[in-house]
């Protein structure tokens, strides 16, 4: 089984970060082409959490942010194509869930992955938005 770990943003080891990031914009700008921040700061933000898995690379990753209102928010997840199909990212999004401490977990998904994440617990919680031409919706998993 791949191996998970998880890790404040800020005591990541170079080469770690790196690899989240490449693979954040492997997945994000270059496949999905989206032309976006992705490195928003909020990576840095205290109480940022990284999730990431794979043997010697980085081939599934998520983040955990905590929010100003109390909530928390999961988001960049991400699955090297190579390893998507493995259960990576569902495996990650359960660790972020179990790391969160909050009530309240959001997340922006793209609506075709409704279904997905409402396996875990999340359920729309607003109107549909584009982003990065990319059809999402809010979603929220109350505890």
């Amino acid at each position: 089984m791949v191996p998970i770990f998880s890790a404040p943003t800020r005591n990541l080891d170079p080469v770690t970060l790196h690899e989240i990031l490449r693979l954040r914009q492997d997945v994000f700008v270059v496949e999905q082409g989206a032309a976006y921040d992705d490195i928003d700061g909020r990576d840095l933000e205290p109480g940022t959490v990284q999730f990431w898995a794979g043997r010697g690379s980085v081939d599934a990753t998520v983040r955990l942010l905590r929010e100003p209102d109390g909530s928390e928010r999961i988001g960049r997840v991400a699955t090297a194509r190579h390893a998507r199909g493995q259960g990576l990212a569902g495996r990650l999004i359960e660790a972020a869930i179990g790391e969160a401490r909050a009530a309240r977990i959001h997340l922006g998904a793209q609506e075709h992955l409704e279904d997905y994440y409402g396996r875990f617990g999340f359920v729309r919680s607003g109107t549909p938005y584009s982003e990065d031409r990319i059809p999402h919706i809010p979603m929220t998993l109350t505890r």
